[in-house]
């Protein structure tokens, strides 16, 4: 009984990446929103704007589990957009149609539809669509047991949205790779990433994202035998979920609460459970949920010893699962029937059913799934190593180009000094050589001056020397006049 707990990771799964696939934070809102928005369909015109009415119309129906009205709304989104083409918005479209054959139970179609919506969001360069895109297909495949080809998808959704920063994103792909390792027994890893969805929900105050990752934990807990505190993880999601109206997710909790019941040997209150948990699914229109349901309530009545009920349950689980092609339920509905027909007495039938369950079990856990799980981890871990080291390397390289930049504009700007200096020095050089001709000129006047006033001093010496000499014959002249008068003189009294 215990190992039917792995079921709920992909139903946890369906409904937590569902919530966040057109990247919305609220749940549906009351039907008086439905209605404004038919209101505006009736006035609007056929653009983009109309093409976003119907893909949100169809989004609040399908949350609410009205799919028929879903189908209706994104189909007509889908015709709109192709006619004008809108390739976000028939990316969109295609999108909501997949998710609604997805909880239908028809995942051949579901993927058909995904595959298509990602391919027009990788043409239109659309990261954050891809990833989400990615991630839903991987959901895809999770429930038809290719569980390497489910962490593939989940791991190629996470390298994108944390290359993007989106943390909503990131919490949604961990949620998924912990709900393949939870399949996988791998429970230490599981809890791992629950615990790392917890501590992101947490911090962006997201409610409904909080909610599953309490489950996924509760679900590792009652996996490794820890049933009180599964419980008590079970029960804090449950009045999440009850308080922001999540049908889908109250039906989930009602379920593991059942289960854990089971477990304890309380048949009487994990009946209750169960049976309140199928009539939501059955009220929502959830095949998967419903086939889960019905496995837990034939499990519970095997132990209450009501074959014919048990019988019906598990019988109508199988039908069911083969139906929709979901390969664990179809495992565990065989594992279902082998201990009713152990408990019957009927062990030819046990033994039949239980090869059966076998070849199912090997077909999801064989070596070389598991091989592939581990090359997918080691490739995401190799991929994000080497983007690392580029985003190092980068780094590296534009602080080298910063300092080769650096290194340009001092030889630019020691250049640019040098050829200034040099210009200065020209001028101061020039200046300094006028100087020198101009203090020539002024020496070489000096010296002409110079001369002329010696040969002025000259002249003039001569001149003066000419007039003192001139001055003594002239006295010399005046002296021999007087003694010639005075000898007149003499000769006249003689």
């Amino acid at each position: 009984m215990q190992k039917k707990v792995i079921f709920i990771f992909g139903f946890i799964l369906l409904f937590f990446t569902c919530v966040f696939t057109q990247n919305k934070k609220t749940r549906s809102e009351p039907s008086r929103t439905i209605d404004s928005l038919i209101s505006v369909l009736k006035i609007a015109k056929e653009d983009t704007s109309k093409v976003n009415t119907f893909n949100s119309l169809s989004d609040k129906f399908w949350r609410t589990g009205v799919y028929n009205e879903a189908m209706k709304y994104a189909i007509q989104g889908r015709t709109l957009a192709e006619k004008i083409n809108f390739k976000k918005g028939l990316a969109a479209s295609l999108n909501i149609i997949g998710i609604i054959y997805k909880n239908q139970g028809d995942y051949p179609k579901a993927l058909e539809q995904h595959f298509k919506s990602l391919k027009i969001k990788e043409e239109i360069g659309d990261k954050q669509g891809v990833a989400y895109s990615r991630n839903n297909i991987g959901i895809i495949y999770m429930m038809q047991g290719s569980y390497p080809k489910a962490l593939e998808q989940y791991f190629k959704s996470l390298k994108i949205k944390e290359e993007i920063g989106n943390k909503e994103g990131i919490a949604q792909s961990l949620m998924g790779i912990g709900n393949i390792y939870g399949l996988q027994s791998n429970y230490p890893k599981a809890l791992e990433q629950y615990f790392r969805v917890l501590k992101i929900k947490e911090e962006i105050g997201n409610k409904e994202g909080i909610a599953q990752s309490l489950m996924g934990i509760g679900n590792i807990y009652s996996l490794q035998g820890n049933y009180p505190k599964a419980l008590e993880q079970y029960f804090k999601s449950l009045k999440i979920k009850e308080e922001i109206g999540d049908k889908n997710g109250i039906a989930d909790a009602l379920n593991n609460i059942g289960i854990i019941y089971n477990n304890q040997g309380d048949y009487l209150k994990a009946s209750e459970q169960q049976f309140k948990s199928l009539k939501i699914k059955e009220e929502i229109g959830d095949k998967s949920g419903i086939a889960t349901s019905y496995i837990n309530l034939g499990l519970v009545n095997t132990k209450l010893k009501k074959f014919n009920e048990a019988q019906n349950y598990l019988n109508e689980a199988l039908s069911l699962s083969k139906e929709i092609g979901q390969k664990e339920d179809i495992k565990e509905s065989y594992n279902g029937l082998s201990e009713l027909n152990n408990s019957m007495g009927n062990y030819k039938a046990c033994l039949e059913h239980f090869k059966m369950y076998i070849i199912y079990r090997d077909s999801l856990f064989n070596e070389t799934n598991t091989k592939k799980t581990v090359q997918t981890q080691m490739q995401y871990e190799f991929d994000k190593k080497e983007s690392e080291t580029k985003v190092e390397q980068d780094k590296k390289d534009v602080i080298a180009n910063e300092e080769k930049q650096k290194q340009k504009i001092i030889i630019a700007a020691v250049s640019a000094g040098l050829f200034l200096v040099l210009i200065l020095a020209i001028v101061i050089f020039r200046s300094l050589r006028q100087n020198q001709k101009k203090n020539k000129i002024i020496t070489q006047q000096k010296e002409i001056v110079e001369k002329q006033k010696e040969l002025v001093e000259e002249k003039q010496k001569e001149i003066l020397d000419s007039i003192h000499y001139a001055k003594r014959i002239q006295i010399a002249l005046i002296t021999s006049e007087k003694y010639i008068e005075r000898k007149l003189i003499s000769f006249n009294k003689d």
